[in-house]
């Protein structure tokens, strides 16, 4: 009648039939979540506010970040990739981002967090545009799930302003 390989064939093509579906349903399952993530970010000191020999400004901080991210994850979710970043506008640039921290969350049980940190990365203005400057923190995430599109989304925190003097 039907040899083995015809029977083989036919059922994993049933199978990857049923995987598809599968992925799909875990995918359009996260279409339901809708996450309410809290943070808050205190920026405890200026550490230093310089002006570099080639013009440039630039920024320390030290900054305590605290953040519920868990209503995030979901069966799905493989992990959330997140960081904070610095923005702030300039005569010649309309949006200026500059990433302080990151991090990436394996799990929900991590995803409430308190960290006292200095910025990981160099808050750095390409000229003297930082003096007494406004600039907000927001902290971004992009949730990775196991199946279907990753989504990305962000809290901004505004009333942040640097000195007008140099440290």
């Amino acid at each position: 009648m039907h040899s083995f390989g015809y029977r083989a064939n036919a059922l994993l093509t049933l199978a990857i039939t049923i995987l598809a579906f599968m992925c799909g349903i875990a995918s359009f399952s996260d279409n339901f979540n809708t996450p309410i993530p809290t943070t808050e970010v205190q920026v405890l000191n200026i550490n230093w506010f310089q002006k570099k020999p080639d013009g440039d400004d630039e920024v320390s901080l030290t900054l305590n970040i605290s953040a519920d991210l868990q209503s995030l994850f979901t069966w799905n979710t493989k992990q959330v990739f997140v960081f904070l970043a610095a923005e702030y506008v300039t005569p010649k640039n309309a949006l200026n981002q500059i990433s302080l921290w990151d991090g990436i969350i394996p799990t929900k049980e991590h995803a409430k967090f308190l960290i006292h940190t200095t910025n990981k990365y160099r808050f750095v203005d390409q000229g003297s545009n930082l003096r007494g400057k406004a600039f907000n923190l927001t902290l971004h995430w992009h949730v990775m799930p196991k199946t279907g599109k990753m989504s990305a989304n962000k809290l901004v925190m505004t009333g942040y302003r640097l000195p007008e003097t140099y440290r």
